[in-house]
């Protein structure tokens, strides 16, 4: 399946992409978006010549190295993104939206399907639950600190602090769960995609959660300007839609 889909997008039109001279390109992005990018990204590199590292981190992450001013072409991070234009490491006007993500519920594989298509329904099966994994917000995960503000908004913090086992990241709040060792997985639908011996079950109401958007910039210091604008535009592209939609994310956030 993603072989077929890898294929499609790299037979897309490239939006005067194509260029004289191969460029280097270095991006950052949080985990969040990382399932869309690794199809999109050797799909551009196959279609338009240049070559394109990429390094992930966590959202929190993401902004703090774009913020001390580490050298990356193309910084993607999510809103707000005040701190990172303020920094002067970025083109402000340079600002486009790439896809938006909800944070979502999973089972272990098998497991009956519960009802999360209200807060009082997510309030309900969180409380029953004995164990739940998502990603540690300390650690910069925006999954996380979206869940958080779920739980305060549910008011349920301090009685789910007991149920709660923190992962590093959302892969590993996923491996958990199919493991068995938590009863419910919660992080990005877009870290859920694809992950063995797990069921999504789906994502949040919005009414207790609001999606998380990834937007792309030109860094202020890019050597590399154009091949970096055409980045952008094929990963912000009409076409690319089919990459985000498989993967769990809302194209254009």
């Amino acid at each position: 399946m993603k072989h077929l889909l890898l294929s499609a997008i790299a037979s897309l039109p490239l939006w005067g992409a194509h260029a004289a001279r191969a460029a280097e390109i270095t991006l950052i992005a949080p985990g969040g978006i990382r399932a869309a990018l690794d199809l999109l990204v050797p799909a551009f590199e196959q279609t338009s010549g240049h070559k394109v590292t990429a390094t992930y981190a966590s959202g929190g992450g993401t902004k703090q190295r774009v913020i001390q001013g580490e050298h990356f072409d193309v910084p993607i991070v999510q809103p707000p993104y005040d701190t990172v234009v303020a920094s002067g490491h970025v083109v402000a006007a340079s600002a486009t939206p790439l896809a938006g993500v909800f944070v979502g519920i999973a089972v272990r594989a098998g497991a009956p399907k519960p009802d999360i298509s209200t807060a009082q329904a997510v309030k309900r099966l969180l409380l029953g639950a004995a164990t739940i994994s998502y990603p540690n917000a300390a650690n910069g995960a925006a999954a996380g600190a979206s869940f958080n503000a779920t739980l305060h908004q549910l008011g349920i913090t301090e009685a789910m602090k007991p149920k709660i086992r923190l992962a590093s990241r959302g892969s590993e709040a996923m491996v958990l769960l199919a493991k068995g060792e938590v009863e419910i997985g919660i992080t990005f639908m877009s870290e859920m995609v694809g992950e063995p011996g797990i069921e999504i079950i789906g994502p949040l109401p919005r009414e207790i959660s609001t999606p998380t958007d990834f937007v792309a910039f030109i860094s202020a210091h890019t050597t590399e300007s154009e091949a970096a604008k055409a980045l952008i535009a094929f990963l912000s592209s009409p076409d690319a839609a089919q990459a985000y939609q498989s993967r769990g994310m809302t194209p254009g956030g």
